[in-house]
Formats: C-alpha cells, structure tokens, sequence
C-alpha cells in the first residue's frame, strides 16, 4: 500500500493552501459576519483550477479523482470552511451528471462548472425527509414530453445562487417497492414556478448559500431526466458514498487550522511569565488532537484513494466521515479551550471554526445515519 502522495498531488494540495491564505483568509471574517457569498472568490479558484477537479478533460475539467477532490476540500477548510464549501460544492448536485447523465447532458453543464459560469444544487432533502431519503414526497407527472414538477426542499446548499439543481422527485408512485419510485430530474433555477427563500442566522458555514426550495407547477422537459426512471435513490445514494470523502476532508482540514492557530497562540500567550505552551498539560492536548486529525486525515485518504479505484466501500466512506466530523468538533471544544476567554470573541478565528464545526454531524447524512450505515455492515 502506497501512503505518499505523488508530486502532482502535492502540487495541487499547494495551490489550494496558498489560494485558501492568499484570497481566502483576507475576506472569512467579512463574509461570515455578513453572511455574504463571496462569488469573486469562486471565480478566481476556478481560474486557479480548484474547482470540479472530478470533471474529465474532455469536458474542460482537469480529469483528476475524488482523492484530489478531497486534497482540495482539505487546504480550503483549513482556513475557513464556509468559503471552502462555496468553492468545491459549486458542482455539487452535479456529480450525478458525471456518474449517470448522458453524453449531452455532459458536454452541456459540467464545461460550465468548471469555467465559473454554472453553479449547481443537489435538490434532496425536505422538510419532513432528511435522513429518510425514500421518503421524499416531490412528485414529478409526466405528461407528454414533460414532468411538472410540485413540492418543497430544505437546506439547499447554493439554492438561491444555483443556475440549476438535481432534484429527487417521486415518478412512480404506484411501484411497490419505496425505493424504485424516485428519479432524478436536473430543474433550471429560473424555471417558471421555482422560488427559493434564502436562510439566515446560521450557526456556522455563514458564507455558503443555504436555502429551501419550491416547486409549483414546473414543466421540465423529459430529456431533462439524469439516469434512468426508477432509479433515483440508488443513483443518489451512491453519490452520497462518494462525495462523504468530501466531507471527512473538510472535517481533516477544519480540525488542522484550529490546532494551527492553537499551536501559535499557546507560544505567544504567556501565563505567570512563561509562554502556555511549556506547560506539559498543553502539550499533551495538543498531542492529542495533532493524532486524531492524522487518524481522520488517513482514514479519509484511503475512502478516496478507494473511489478513484472503483471499489468504493459504503461501511469505509461512513467511517471517515463520521470520525472526522466528530474528531473535528472535538478538536474546535479543545482548540477554544486553550484561547480561553479570547476564542470567545470573534477576534480570533478559532470561534468560527468552533461554529462551523457541527455541520460536519450533521449534513450529508447525519453521524447517526453514519453509525448505521456501518452497522448493517458488520452483520
């Protein structure tokens, strides 16, 4: 088994960590607080080849794997994760069309992601289904050559700044089987009958565009449809098992910036004449949470390296992203801890990061939904 990372990755984890200080870290603070989406910042890390790296050349993407994907996730999270998240999930949603959707429907939106000139969603969940995928009641009729479309989604990542989303609708309610009755409809955001209300007063991830959705008589054409009816939840439950290595990255990434600017502040902070950081009992907690984001940093290399290879594992992909986000907010209590009363005021980044850690628990499939995932396994 290879552990080292070949020099173009290491290229790549570079760009993306001086990209993250040089136009990330000047304008966090600013958009955290003003909860503002900093479009700029997406369109310069597009010409800086951060964005879509999945997407394959021949569709203007770089052609590189998910483990570059989660390099990527990684740097960027390192200095802020809500601004991370509006530049590697600008695709997001999308994925679907590079896993299921047909030569055409390629050429014609991933090109655009990758240039800055398409913004995705991926349309899932809803107010009374999260966790419960099956349980979705969006229902897409077809008539003719259209399905009109009615319904509601919530916690939209991108939804009020998406050119477009991947909706699960309901297409075939009388199939006896739950899981046979979604498909995957791709919806323009400015399609007559969508409306989306933008959420504010986030605790975290303030810069990323949250927003929940409605569908009101939509005609959608029927070619608009990504894979084949009937198999929408299969279709979206493997992108889930993919884009979690995603998600464990931004855990990793989030985690090493608190214990980098922990480790600097306990050497610049001095307690009864000498510096924090010469008390051994700082030390051991640094120590700690230095081996916890390696563990998470190592288990989440390996569910991408596994994705790229074609042998992705469900039970591996739940793992790390629950171990990372739950090693990630552990980290944030920790990191906050030893600023003492200067991590509680929004000075210092380490609040942000302690904020922003929850979500980690919490989307693309809660730590609970993980755990079980890696249960049903085990029998």
């Amino acid at each position: 088994m290879e552990f080292e990372l070949t020099e173009e990755q290491k290229l790549i984890q570079d760009t993306a960590y001086k990209f993250a200080v040089k136009e990330i870290e000047p304008v966090s603070k600013e958009c955290d607080r003003m909860e503002k989406y900093p479009k700029e910042v997406l369109q310069k890390a597009c010409n800086a080849g951060l964005v879509g790296a999945f997407i394959p050349e021949e569709f203007g993407g770089p052609g590189y794997g998910f483990t570059e994907v989660a390099l990527i996730s990684e740097q960027l999270s390192r200095i802020d994760l809500g601004i991370g998240l509006v530049v590697v999930a600008s695709t997001f949603g999308s994925e679907n069309i590079y896993f299921f959707g047909n030569q055409k429907q390629k050429a014609k939106y991933l090109p655009l992601l990758v240039q800055g000139k398409g913004v995705s969603a991926g349309a899932f969940t809803e107010p009374d289904a999260g966790t419960d995928v099956a349980g979705i009641r969006t229902k897409a009729v077809k008539k003719d050559n259209e399905y009109v479309i009615n319904g509601n989604k919530m916690f939209i990542t991108n939804g009020t700044v998406c050119d477009w989303m991947i909706s699960l609708c309901v297409t075939n309610p009388d199939e006896e089987k739950q899981h046979k009755r979604l498909s995957l409809i791709l919806i323009e955001a400015d399609q007559k009958g969508v409306s989306a209300n933008k959420i504010s007063g986030k605790m975290g991830i303030r810069a990323s565009d949250t927003a929940e959705i409605s569908f009101e008589d939509v005609h959608v054409p029927c070619e608009n449809l990504i894979g084949e009816e009937g198999r929408g939840f299969y279709n979206v439950m493997h992108f889930f098992d993919v884009t979690r290595t995603m998600v464990s990255a931004q855990g990793v990434g989030l985690a090493q910036g608190a214990l980098d600017k922990t480790v600097k502040y306990v050497q610049e902070r001095h307690v009864f004449g000498k510096p924090l950081s010469v008390n051994q009992s700082v030390q051991f907690q640094l120590a700690e949470m230095a081996t916890k984001i390696e563990l998470a940093r190592n288990i989440t290399y390996k569910a991408a390296w596994k994705v790229d290879r074609g042998e992705i594992d469900p039970a591996l992909n739940a793992k790390a992203k629950y171990f990372s986000g739950e090693m990630a907010v552990w980290v944030c209590d920790k990191a906050l801890q030893l600023h003492g009363g200067y991590g509680y005021i929004d000075e210092y980044d380490v609040q942000r990061f302690y904020r922003d850690a929850k979500i980690l628990e919490i989307y693309e499939g809660a730590k609970e939904a993980e755990k079980m995932t890696i249960a049903r396994r085990l029998f």
